[in-house]
């Protein structure tokens, strides 16, 4: 490299300088790079760390140990004295060596702290670097540990030095907690399992292309990182997939999941929607008689042997019967098929609408929403934040209130079982409402709470302690009789079993009301790609009822209508009304209602509940995928181990 194109380099680093430096002074923040020891001093950090040389990403090296050469440079690390200057000089020599036959090959000297980098030694060997957009310098680095405390910050950090003593690398960064660990796990990693030199030239290979895919799309300035948007990627395309795509299509698949990380940026917000969208028919379906509507049903399981999925399927015939040869409806089984695979043979045959009747299909979900803009994708489940694909659920706690309440007039003393099925979104609502029920007709009632999904035989166990009065699983639409086995019964004297009542899945109301809507405002009245959307109908809706046993007293009957009216005409809210956890803690004075958002995720027991929320340790393995996906502390789950990746 001549001399001449050195100086002409160090003119153009000089122009971004003075470019960044006003921009700064202009928003009335300090142009220079940052000083370490105004951050920090002697009682902030532990004693330092040496961790040795370290191949560190050019963007995170952001200022310097002391204030005595700042003034050097601005904040960018572009040089703002003159070339003329000794300091000019000594640069231009760097920037002919860097392009020379040597080559810049002496390590700088420097400081870590909370991931970001401050030169000690090798000032002007940065600033050369980072002219000609080096994505990395090699450097002898001193970590400086700041002392554990409960600043999320500060944890987040512990987190990243725990992925660092296996990974030995600085590249990913993330702003979430437990990030560093679902990294760990994508990539096919058991938690304290090394990097090996290759999986580390692997991983910068690839993520350094998909980073700078976040650079060129985040024009928004979301304040996120390109690892965090790594994670919401991933869960729809694997890590493995980036080695076989060029930057162009990394670029267009991530275009596709932006709505998703636009959402997480602003904390993953849900809009809930408890009532049907009434869609008035546009005067052009008046004339043509509405879209044609070609109905993907999906099932992970055969319906002839769950009956989840069976609850499902009768709703669908009910869909069938009601709008008959006006809807085309198609049925697919996954079983061992890839789910995403199904549906884009789904949209192949001209599935324009797709129902998804299992969250453990909602990676699939997003994919098919992601890639085809002209299809609207549901995916029954409940609280989940994703752009693109509508979930549906049931406010089954307002049944399980009307249960309670028969329940708690009912039993024979004051203790009553109850057998939750999963620590899940809305499962922890159903048991509070059932026990202020019960409470609200027996005010000494006790709910002794145990767990389908944990060891054990809760029903066996209610029985050997006594109690007759036992609130079982809900029934689920896939009969249409009540038996003993469901819902809510008793243990008669002589030990046989008298039904009472149960809450009752009604899928069918939703997909017609649903799909009279897509009648009528054609396939993108209800699909929003920018938002997330949960339609939770309760009572109101008719999807969700309680069926009662011909045997109960009139007067119970008459009291669980008048529940269900009041329900209906919003003259009753199970929650308004003084609540204490079981520890204690006011949860509400009565004066106020609980939002959406508040019901689903409830992670607290009423005091009158005997019991407890298992950890998901202690469930059984066929439960945690589903406790993954949907628990009420599913941000704190160690990830699962997934297959190698690099």
């Amino acid at each position: 490299m001549s001399r001449a194109e050195a100086i002409s380099q160090y003119a153009e680093a000089q122009k971004k300088a003075k470019k960044y430096y006003n921009a700064c002074v202009a928003k009335g923040i300090s142009p220079y790079p940052q000083v370490l020891n105004e951050i920090i001093d002697e009682t902030a950090a532990t004693n330092p760390v040496k961790v040795g040389l370290v191949d560190i990403p050019t963007d995170r090296i952001v200022g310097t140990w002391t204030d005595g050469r700042k003034a050097a440079f601005a904040g960018n690390f572009m040089p703002l004295l003159d070339e003329g200057t000794e300091f000019g000089s000594k640069w231009v020599n760097l920037c002919e060596a860097h392009l020379g036959e040597g080559g810049i090959t002496d390590p700088i000297t420097c400081i870590e702290y909370l991931g970001n980098f401050y030169v000690q030694e090798g000032h002007k060997r940065v600033s050369v670097l980072k002219s000609y957009d080096s994505p990395s310098i090699p450097g002898i680095v001193t970590r400086m540990v700041p002392a554990l405390s409960d600043d999320p910050k500060i944890q987040l950090y512990y987190e990243f030095l725990k992925f660092y003593k296996v990974s030995k690398t600085y590249l990913a960064t993330f702003s979430l907690p437990g990030s560093y660990a679902r990294l760990q796990a994508a990539l096919g990693f058991q938690p304290d399992q090394e990097w090996t030199e290759d999986d580390r030239r692997g991983f910068s290979s690839d993520f350094r292309r998909f980073s700078a895919a976040f650079d060129q799309l985040n024009t928004e300035k979301l304040p996120l990182t390109a690892g965090d948007a790594l994670l919401v990627y991933i869960q729809v395309h694997p890590f493995a997939e980036l080695k076989k795509m060029t930057s162009d299509e990394i670029r267009q698949s991530l275009s596709a999941l932006w709505p998703d990380i636009r959402l997480l940026s602003e904390g993953e917000p849900l809009s809930v929607s408890t009532e049907p969208e009434e869609k008035e028919k546009g005067l052009l379906n008046r004339i043509l008689g509405g879209p044609r509507l070609h109905i993907a049903f999906l099932y992970d399981f055969d319906p002839q042997k769950s009956a989840w999925a069976a609850a499902h399927a009768q709703g669908q015939k009910h869909l069938e019967e009601k709008f008959g040869s006006s809807i085309q409806v198609s049925t697919y089984l996954c079983g061992e098929e890839d789910p995403a695979a199904v549906i884009e043979k789904a949209v192949a045959q001209g599935v324009n609408v797709v129902f998804a009747t299992s969250p453990t299909l909602m990676d699939a979900c997003r994919l098919a929403a992601a890639e085809h803009k002209n299809i609207a994708v549901f995916n029954c489940s409940l609280s989940m934040p994703y752009a693109g694909v509508r979930s549906y659920y049931s406010r089954i706690y307002e049944g399980k209130f009307i249960t309670g309440a028969i329940a708690g007039a009912m039993a024979r003393d004051d203790r009553i079982g109850y057998v939750a099925s999963y620590p899940i979104m809305g499962v922890t609502a159903a048991i509070n409402a059932f026990a202020l029920g019960a409470r609200m007709t027996n005010p000494r009632a006790k709910i002794v709470l145990k767990w389908s999904c944990v060891p054990g035989n809760p029903i066996l166990e209610f029985k050997n302690e006594g109690i007759t009065v036992i609130s079982n699983r809900d029934e689920d639409g896939s009969n249409t009789n009540l038996t003993w086995d469901l819902g809510t019964y008793m243990v008669k004297p002589e030990g046989g079993l008298q039904s009472l009542a149960a809450p009752h899945w009604n899928w069918g109301s939703y997909y017609e009301k649903t799909v009279q809507s897509l009648l009528n405002g054609g396939v993108e009245a209800l699909r929003d790609s920018k938002h997330a959307v949960n339609d939770w109908w309760g009572i109101s809706t008719g999807v969700v009822n309680v069926e009662m046993d011909e045997s109960l007293p009139e007067g119970v009957k008459l009291l669980a209508r008048i529940l269900k009216n009041g329900i209906v005409n919003e003259e009753i809210d199970p929650f308004l009304t003084p609540i204490k956890d079981q520890q204690g803690n006011v949860i509400s004075d009565g004066t106020r209602s609980f939002a959406p958002e508040e019901l689903m995720r409830m992670d607290w027991l009423n005091d009158n509940i005997e019991g407890s929320i298992p950890g998901f340790d202690a469930l059984l393995p066929r439960s945690q995928n589903l406790v993954r996906l949907l628990g009420i502390y599913r941000q704190n789950i160690p990830p699962k181990t997934e297959e190698a990746a690099l």
